[in-house]
C-alpha cells in the first residue's frame, strides 16, 4: 500500500512573475524533503505552467508507505520550517490523500 499525498496552493503574488518567483522558493524548501524526510518515498515539487490565474501555482505530490509515515513527515522539524515558507506566500490549499 502507498499512500499519495496531494497538495496545491495559490500564491498571493501580483503578477505572474512575482508568482514564479514565490514557486521557486516554495519548490527549493520542499525538494530536498524527499531525501531529509525519513517516511518519504517520493516526492515531487512542480510549478503551473499554463493558465496563469486560472489555475493554482504550485503541487507537491507525495508519497508514504501509510498515514503514519505522512503524520511523521507533517510533524518533522525540516516540513515545518518549509511550511513557513509557503505560509507567508500562499493564499489558498487544497489537499487529497488516497491509497495508490
Amino acid at each position: 500500500m502507498t499512500l499519495r499525498h496531494v497538495v496545491t496552493w495559490k500564491l498571493g503574488g501580483a503578477s505572474r512573475e512575482a508568482r514564479v518567483g514565490q514557486a521557486a522558493e516554495i519548490i527549493a524548501v520542499l525538494s530536498p524533503l524527499a531525501e531529509t524526510v525519513p517516511s518519504v518515498r517520493a516526492l515531487e515539487v512542480h510549478r503551473n505552467e499554463l493558465f496563469d490565474g486560472e489555475n493554482w501555482d504550485v503541487t507537491l505530490i507525495a508519497d508514504f508507505d501509510d498515514a503514519e509515515g505522512l503524520a511523521a513527515y507533517q510533524t518533522h522539524p525540516e516540513h515545518l520550517a518549509a511550511g513557513t515558507v509557503i505560509k507567508a506566500h500562499s493564499i489558498g490549499r487544497v489537499a487529497t490523500d488516497f491509497t495508490v
